[in-house]
């Protein structure tokens, strides 16, 4: 296995002064301005179905270079989070709705761009009994009737282990099902408190078992804390639910009351990463400082 560079081991306290949020990122992570007519198109047309991205909603750093490409994720089931991670620049509360027109409003999207490839996220619902599947799944079969031509990933919550809820989902056949494990098992419940890493994998290998065709996915978030041996035993634990696709990039904090940057790995590092990866069985790695979980989707889901 290609070895990696030593990582540094987590900081014992968190501290203010010194907040990654305040200082100046490495010159590699360098994100492209969000402009251009694709751009503009695109956010006018999620303002007028009244939609949310993910995009925006989580700040992702590459949203100018996908927008441009007129690809985007779109965010169902509201733009509010019954968590509370610590990683993540989402809304928090206590949702006050469900909008059951959603679907239709996704299709209409998907048709209108002329898209290839969808992603289908969502925040988390808790308050839902079946997490919301049941908008994952009409949001598939919206997608595909107005748009037969157009493969559709959805990248879903843990749904509290309600794999009743997983089931329903799989069986609207999405191409490519994704559920991110985000970081590694020791410091999994100090920044996604309600999640679960163990229910993490369950979901990744049931889903496999229920439809071995369909593409499954997972990314890591690094830079938290965890040291070079954990992350690769945690991407060892990804690839043994027979897990496709995996995706790893730099954790950058929101805001500075998110977690704080522990480390910024080098893009030498992340080809390291990558090439660990495959050596481990995946079918395709997107590795670097600005991956995200949907970058470059279309080309995954195309393998």
């Amino acid at each position: 296995m290609t070895k990696l560079l030593p990582l540094i081991q987590p900081k014992a306290k968190q501290n203010s002064e010194t907040n990654s949020y305040k200082r100046r990122h490495p010159p590699w992570i360098k994100a492209k301005i969000s402009n251009g007519p694709n751009y503009r198109d695109l956010k006018q047309l999620m303002r007028g179905l009244n939609l949310h991205t993910v995009c925006e909603e989580a700040q992702c750093p590459n949203i100018g270079e996908c927008w441009n490409d007129r690809s985007a994720t779109f965010m169902i089931l509201g733009d509010v989070c019954t968590r509370r991670c610590m990683y993540c620049a989402v809304t928090k509360g206590n949702p006050t709705e469900t909008d059951y027109d959603e679907p239709r409003r996704i299709g209409e999207a998907v048709e209108y761009l002329k898209l290839k490839h969808v992603v289908i996220t969502s925040v988390n619902r808790d308050d839902l009994p079946d997490g919301g599947a049941k908008i994952f799944s009409e949001c598939i079969l919206e997608s595909r009737l107005r748009s037969p031509d157009c493969t559709v990933e959805v990248l879903i919550p843990d749904l509290e282990g309600n794999w009743e809820a997983l089931k329903a989902i799989v069986e609207a056949k999405p191409d490519v099902l994704n559920h991110n494990t985000e970081t590694v098992p020791r410091i999994y419940r100090r920044i996604r408190p309600r999640a679960d890493y163990s229910r993490t994998l369950e979901l990744l290998r049931l889903s496999k078992e229920m439809a071995p065709e369909m593409l499954t996915k997972s990314g890591l978030m690094v830079g938290l804390g965890e040291n070079t041996a954990e992350l690769l035993d945690t991407i060892q634990d990804i690839r043994n639910t027979n897990c496709d696709l995996l995706t790893i990039g730099q954790y950058l904090s929101p805001s500075k009351s998110h977690f704080d940057v522990d480390y910024y790995y080098t893009p030498e590092e992340f080809e390291q990463l990558k090439t660990a990866s495959l050596q481990m069985g995946f079918r395709h790695v997107e590795a670097g400082p600005l991956v995200r979980s949907s970058y470059h989707a279309r080309q995954q889901a195309q393998l």
